[in-house]
């Protein structure tokens, strides 16, 4: 039988995988800015239901900026570990107290989103430059705003199976 923590590094790794492929594989170019927009928002919020706020937080920060590393996007490898990493973190912060609570949800979703926006867009100035960045927020917020959505699309369809996983693992009683 597997230990609790190997079956967390397992989950962990799993929603990094995860997270991974519906970032690089699902995306939307922005040829504004070089970037793109994806699909991994929704999965990172779905990974702070699911593993907590710890272990959500690295399988966002892993996926995302192994995205960025196979996409030859070097740069901002760094920042999409951070700053993916403190977006799922506001989440789980947000959740702890009631995992399943859907309110909760879209509000630590909602805060953790603004504050990707806000920060990519200040890294994007120290980096591509403050037109581009400033050009580019509308692509972010849809990005984010899509995630949040899709994420609460999946959260009501899987709810029973989440309350009986986040039973069955001591995430909720």
């Amino acid at each position: 039988m597997a230990s609790s923590k190997t079956k967390d590094m397992v989950m962990t790794a799993l929603m990094a995988a995860i997270i991974f492929v519906a970032t690089y594989l699902i995306r939307i170019p922005n040829p504004a800015t070089g970037g793109y927009s994806h699909l991994g928002d929704c999965m990172i919020f779905l990974a702070v239901v699911l593993l907590g706020r710890k272990n959500g937080s690295a399988a966002a920060a892993i996926g995302g900026a192994f995205s960025d590393f196979l996409a030859g996007a070097a740069i901002w490898i760094l920042p999409t570990l951070v700053i993916k990493y403190i977006m799922a973190f506001i989440m789980g912060t947000i959740i702890m107290a009631s995992p399943a609570n859907k309110k909760l949800q879209l509000t630590g979703a909602i805060t953790g989103g603004i504050f990707q926006i806000i920060a990519y867009t200040l890294v994007k100035i120290v980096l591509i430059g403050k037109e581009a960045a400033i050009v580019s927020i509308p692509n972010v917020s849809i990005q984010t705003i899509f995630g949040i959505v899709i994420f609460m699309i999946l959260s009501a369809a899987l709810s029973d199976f989440l309350l009986k996983y986040m039973k069955k693992e001591g995430i909720i009683k």
